[in-house]
């Protein structure tokens, strides 16, 4: 069991999101271990059966408990209904309520009962390098991603295994079950693409003439994407400079050994001083900070910047009451000028900004008053 760094708040109940695998279940066991709680797993077909054809029995078989402190419901997305009966337990009884999902999309567009205010939202990821603490590997992470089952795998085929199954099993239980898509094999083909234009800007035309579908049916692909948690878009900077910029985002899918395995990259090792390495290891500095951004609770504005003459800054972390951070994200393990070169164009452009370099290199260092860190070492000052 890994110490995880989401701390939901236990005086309320509280969703918790987060997509197949990033151990919410694990965590709420640990969470839990000490409380009365009653568990529905609506992974279980017989449960879920059961509670969307009598809703009502889920309010039965909690009143019929003697003593109940929290009550779980597990993939509350498969029944939304069950909201409805959850509000009202909140009202007016005691029962606290934790309710998880891997998708936000049935309760998003179905018109849910999202509690309004009486449960707090939180979010579960891969791990985080910090949690990860001793176990931590760059390359490892890179490679085969963070999902907290990787670690529990010893050979490279398990490991190729798993994530090619994890990425099946989103297509057959989180869209074709689900009825999101009519047709499969369009679906099929774009998360191929997405997967290969990871951490890019996204071209909806090119992408849809690949697929073969319209431009509209790609946006609602990453709609879909991004509903059922497999990764979010890094939107444009929205304050303009003097330069053109460009203005469709980015999309970054959630692991690095997921967007792998949709890429059909698995049995290829990242290496060292590739471009693959390069656009891995921005990936990870990028996920890494995203993910803090949600545990940690800092309300931080992620965008990235890029020009019409392709000049670009890979982050930018606007922080309310500090100073707008830009961010180059190098790969290699030794940072001189041409680290700076897009920053020092930018920092004038941009009031009450801070130019940051974060790299492999350990050794910390100023160059033209740019301040270059180590990525984990400069992650850990942009959070104090």
């Amino acid at each position: 069991m890994f110490q995880r760094l989401i701390e939901p708040i236990p005086s309320r109940s509280f969703f918790l999101f987060g997509a197949r695998g990033t151990g919410k279940s694990t965590f709420l066991k640990y969470f839990f271990a000490k409380k009365n709680v009653l568990w529905f797993d609506l992974l279980d077909p017989q449960i879920e059966d059961e509670l969307s054809r009598r809703p009502n029995s889920l309010k039965e078989q909690i009143l019929s408990k003697k003593k109940v402190d929290w009550v779980v419901i597990d993939e509350v997305q498969k029944v939304p209904k069950l909201l409805d009966l959850v509000h009202h337990l909140i009202e007016t009884t005691n029962i606290k309520f934790a309710l998880t999902g891997s998708s936000a999309r049935k309760l998003k567009y179905g018109s849910a009962n999202l509690l309004a205010g009486r449960a707090f939202v939180n979010h579960m990821y891969p791990l985080t390098s910090s949690e990860l603490k001793g176990e931590f590997d760059l390359n490892y992470c890179l490679n085969w991603g963070s999902l907290p089952e990787v670690f529990q795998l010893e050979t490279d085929k398990e490991k190729q295994e798993y994530l090619r199954s994890y990425a099946q099993t989103y297509l057959k239980e989180e869209i074709w079950a689900e009825h999101i898509i009519r047709k499969l094999d369009p679906f099929r083909k774009f998360l191929e693409i997405s997967a290969q234009s990871n951490c890019e800007v996204i071209n909806f035309t090119n992408i849809a003439c690949d697929v073969g579908a319209d431009t509209k049916t790609v946006q609602s692909y990453y709609q879909i994407l991004e509903d059922t948690l497999l990764g979010f878009l890094l939107e444009p900077y929205s304050k303009s400079v003097r330069k053109q910029q460009r203005q469709s985002p980015k999309f970054y899918f959630f692991d690095s050994g997921i967007n792998r395995a949709l890429n059909n990259t698995l049995t290829q090792k990242v290496l060292p001083n590739t471009y693959a390495y390069g656009k891995a290891f921005e990936h990870w500095v990028i996920c890494e900070i995203y993910r803090l951004n949600q545990y940690l609770k800092k309300d931080f504005k992620l965008s990235y910047l890029l020009t019409k003459d392709h000049a670009e800054i890979d982050l930018i972390i606007e922080r309310p009451g500090s100073k707008t951070l830009l961010i180059e994200i190098k790969s290699n393990d030794n940072v001189d000028d041409r680290a700076i070169k897009t920053l020092k164009q930018f920092i004038n452009d941009i009031p009450k900004s801070q130019a940051l370099v974060l790299s492999r290199d350990k050794k910390s260092k100023s160059i033209n008053n740019i301040q270059c860190y180590y990525w984990q070492d400069g992650i850990s000052k942009i959070f104090k």
